[in-house]
């Protein structure tokens, strides 16, 4: 019995340390406790090429965000464009109203509507959440108050988007300071200081002021160590000989995703680590994620950020 219990205590001993192990702030943004956004200056806001004006408190507002460019989609569901107060805000509040969305949420353009329907019933039904609980709160509240037909609205509204080309990865030794402010977002601080990458993605709007707008024209940059595109490609081409499997095999020879398997293709860098992390340490279940459960466990950090990296550089 006792070495019984011994080589049980071995076993769990690495999930342990793993569950036990802190998120990296980098890949799970959250502004500081307290944090206060520069002031409102009261005046209305506009976005190049759009007609539209928008005051702050509408750029902020959860049951009706700005449509900048109402005639580039398709008419958006009511549960897309307003939510369902006061428990569902409008998907296009974080995930914008093409689905492109922000490094701290998600892009979601483009994914397909069995594979989005999916996702919101595990984060109803207590299957999926991050390893940084309060990322997901917002989203398992969101799923607990939408109707099967709200869901297959936003599922079908979103599998309709074209993706594009929303991130732009760059490799690089140094990077701007940065610091994550209003919305969770990460944005370049005052100064021009720069400082080394380390092993981190830092994911920063190539217009801040836009990407405050909620402007579905303004994307993001991807920093990320140098070496790392080509890290990732081998590791996803190959495998790493038996450290993981083949992404292609899953998600199609372009990463384009294979029937209601989702693209990887062109999304956020910091997105895509954060799903590996999560996946790795327990936090997402369900039937896919067995699936992928042997695809991450013998990852490391930096394996992660190199595989997140090519991911993301890939054309959607």
């Amino acid at each position: 019995m006792k070495k019984w219990l011994a080589a049980s205590v071995l076993i769990l001993a690495p999930l342990i340390a793993i569950a036990a192990e802190a998120p990296p702030e980098w890949a799970y943004p959250a502004a500081p406790p307290g944090y206060q956004p520069p002031p409102d200056n009261g005046q209305p806001k506009k976005v190049p090429g759009s007609t539209k004006t928008y005051t702050e408190k509408d750029i902020g507002n959860g049951n009706g965000p700005p449509d900048w460019f109402p005639d580039e989609h398709p008419a958006m569901p009511d549960i897309v464009a307003h939510g369902k107060a006061p428990n569902v805000n409008a998907c296009a509040l974080c995930h914008l109203t093409m689905g492109y969305g922000h490094p701290e949420s998600a892009n979601i353009a483009g994914l397909p509507a069995a594979y989005f329907e999916e996702q919101l019933h595990e984060f109803r039904d207590g299957n999926r959440a991050s390893m940084l609980p309060g990322r997901s709160a917002n989203m398992i509240r969101f799923a607990k108050n939408m109707t099967d037909d709200e869901i297959k609205q936003a599922a079908a509204y979103f599998a309709s988007i074209k993706p594009v080309a929303w991130t732009k990865v760059v490799e690089a030794a140094t990077v701007p300071k940065s610091f994550v402010g209003e919305g969770n977002m990460r944005f370049v601080a005052e100064g021009g200081a720069k400082e080394p990458i380390g092993q981190r993605i830092i994911e920063l709007p190539q217009d801040e002021e836009r990407a405050k707008l909620r402007d579905p024209h303004s994307p993001f940059v991807a920093y990320v160590p140098p070496g790392s595109i080509k890290a990732g490609e081998t590791l996803a081409t190959t495998g790493g000989n038996g450290k993981t499997i083949q992404c292609a095999v899953c998600h199609g020879p372009d990463y384009k995703g294979l029937g209601n398997v989702p693209p990887l293709a062109g999304r956020s860098a910091i997105y895509l680590y954060r799903q590996l992390n999560d996946l790795q340490h327990g936090t997402r279940h369900g039937n896919s994620v067995a699936l992928m459960q042997p695809v991450v466990a013998k990852l490391t950090s930096d394996d992660m950020i190199a595989l997140a990296a090519f991911m993301a550089s890939r054309t959607p």
